[in-house]
């Protein structure tokens, strides 16, 4: 697990958020074992901004990756910072539901370990659509 948190503190150091100071970074393993990163990105038009996460799925996805089998997630100071409920969806589609969410502090000490199935439960996926 360290060198998904390590992962996700230098992107979260490569953040762009001038104006809410809220800085993320996010890694995710694929199921080749292979880790990508992401940060948060503002924009002055506010909606225009995009989360972490997604910016780590893209990656994978580009990669040839598939599946994500495990992410970590660090945020501001000590504080817990999950994933927020749009990200948890976009993970959903390429996760399963015990994929372990680590959420750690702003210098990578882990807060908690969430599974996928507690932060998103009853979820809509891939599966409902078949």
């Amino acid at each position: 697990m360290r060198d998904l948190v390590e992962a996700a503190r230098l992107a979260r150091a490569r953040a762009h958020a001038p104006y809410s100071k809220f800085f993320v970074g996010a890694a995710m393993r694929d199921e080749k074992g292979r880790v990508f990163s992401g940060c948060n990105i503002e924009n002055a038009a506010y909606p225009q901004g995009w989360c972490a996460e997604p910016s780590a799925i893209s990656a994978l996805i580009m990669a040839g990756g598939t599946r994500i089998t495990e992410v970590a997630v660090l945020g501001n100071g000590d504080a817990l910072c999950t994933p927020c409920g749009g990200c948890r969806q976009k993970i959903r589609e390429f996760a399963a539901g015990d994929v372990k969410i680590h959420c750690c502090t702003e210098a990578g000490a882990l807060i908690r370990t969430f599974t996928l199935d507690e932060l998103l439960p009853a979820s809509f996926g891939p599966e409902n659509l078949r």
